[in-house]
């Protein structure tokens, strides 16, 4: 999906909000409203948006659980991140 490796250049506001450039929100397909999951990697902070592409690539992963234990599984992972 990284069509190059550019450096970009961002800065935090008071609350710690960032500007993503708009080369990149295209292509990562972030709209407004876009959430993203935060984690803490020794590199430094991965951004990982949640895009409809990201939902799609899930599909079929969690079928032979039962839907409440999927939906368990999921906030298990979301609060791991």
């Amino acid at each position: 999906m990284i069509s190059t490796l550019k450096l970009e250049t961002v800065s935090f506001g008071t609350k710690g909000q960032v500007v993503i450039p708009r080369r990149l929100r295209r292509e990562f397909e972030i709209e407004n409203g876009t959430k993203a999951t935060v984690v803490a990697t020794p590199e430094g902070i991965l951004l990982k948006p949640i895009t409809r592409t990201s939902i799609q690539s899930l599909r079929g992963k969690y079928r032979h659980l039962p839907l409440l234990e999927t939906l368990q599984n999921i906030k298990r992972e979301e609060k791991a991140h």
